[in-house]
């Protein structure tokens, strides 16, 4: 079986353009894979027309390693979020077509389920007015829909720091949320790389009566000593790895032991098996895998196919049941969460199949997402 061509479809939405990629093969089966880009999808589909002449066309869909060798290596440029990025998409493609031609789904031969079901929580479900009531309300909405975990960013457009109003305000949005989903609910905490340390450390203690189950990215990712510094002066679990590209990047961050959680982006990161790799080198370090997952359908499942057959993934991200929840509908077979879980799937493959008509319907569009403008938690560009 040999490669012959690779097709993009890029489906759209105000905040995020999704890229979906299919891998076409000389015996008619086709995989698919996708990534989420911030303001990058152009470069990215370029990328990837570049890389279908050089690495791709040609290739035997089955020898994934050295598939994913020759584009990242075979450029000699280093590879960075695009390059990654497209090789996520073809590495999970090809993953898609390994399972399909075997009969099996991907996380059979990844070693094996090791749980039938994954954690899911909700992103997305906050895109309303930003007051208690507002939130409350939005997160009465999520528990009733069986979720028993979900995020949040209550922090506004704040940098570096954050005054002392609005930080009592955050802190009112936190406790209007605790109080709508109860005690039973994990409630994750997110920073979005934004404050200083000390700024990090205070908000991480004035939030601490919410019992947050994580502070995520409390720092820019760039500085890995300012990380451990929160770490080591906050009793939260600490969350990160969302903006790191390459599995061996990591490294650093498992020495300084300053995370308790790395949140890889399947999409990002170099597709499944790189991220099954890194969540290995986790477990050596006693550090859980919740990947980050702001993508669609064929994203999710990819995510979950790492997430069945490993034994420190803690819950998967999940935005489409409340963030333009009508992109499920460019797949058929899109996981649903039901009473808060993905549940293991036997479907050959990564269990899903691109409808590109469906995915038609949502052209491209200038996706903007800027989180330090005022009401970015809407999600909405024109405001």
């Amino acid at each position: 079986m040999r490669i012959t061509r690779i097709s993009t479809h890029v489906v759209g939405t105000p905040w995020r353009n999704l890229t979906y990629v299919q891998v076409h093969t000389d015996e008619g089966l086709t995989g698919v894979g996708e990534t989420r880009m911030l303001g990058r999808t152009d470069a990215l589909v370029g990328y990837l027309r570049e890389a279908e002449v050089n690495h791709i066309a040609g290739s035997d869909p089955f020898a994934i390693e050295d598939l994913v060798r020759r584009m990242k290596y075979g450029d000699f440029g280093r590879a960075g979020e695009i390059v990654m990025s497209g090789i996520a998409c073809v590495e999970t493609a090809c993953w898609d077509i390994k399972g399909k031609a075997l009969g099996v789904p991907v996380w059979q031969l990844l070693g094996g389920a090791v749980t039938d079901r994954v954690k899911a929580y909700a992103n997305g479900w906050y895109t309303t007015e930003r007051t208690p009531e507002a939130y409350h309300e939005a997160a009465r909405r999520v528990v009733e829909r069986g979720y028993r975990a979900l995020k949040i960013d209550p922090f506004g457009a704040g940098r570096f720091e954050l005054d002392h109003a609005e930080s009592r305000y955050a802190v009112s949005l936190v406790e209007a949320v605790r109080d709508a989903v109860g005690d039973g609910t994990e409630l994750m905490l997110e920073m979005h790389g934004r404050f200083s340390p000390a700024t990090a450390v205070r908000l991480a203690r004035e939030m601490a009566p919410f019992r947050p189950a994580w502070l995520e990215e409390p720092v820019p990712p760039e500085n890995l000593r300012a990380l451990a510094k929160v770490a080591g002066r906050v009793d939260l679990p600490v969350a990160t790895g969302e903006r790191i590209h390459d599995r061996i990047e990591f490294r650093e961050l498992f020495e300084s032991q300053a995370a308790d959680i790395v949140q890889p982006d399947v999409g990002h990161v170099g597709g499944i098996l790189e991220t099954r790799k890194l969540a290995a080198t986790a477990e050596t370090h006693y550090v859980l895998v919740a990947p980050h997952n702001v993508g669609g359908p064929v994203l999710t499942a990819a995510s979950l196919q790492v997430g069945f057959c490993t034994p420190n993934f803690k819950i998967l991200e999940h935005f489409n049941d409340f963030a333009d929840a009508e992109i499920k509908n460019v797949v058929r077979g899109a996981p649903e969460v039901v009473d808060g879980f993905f549940s293991r799937s036997e479907a050959p493959g990564l269990g899903v199949e691109l409808d590109t008509d469906a995915a038609a319907e949502f052209p491209q569009q200038r996706a903007h997402f800027d989180l330090w403008a005022d009401g970015w938690e809407k999600r909405n560009p024109d405001g």
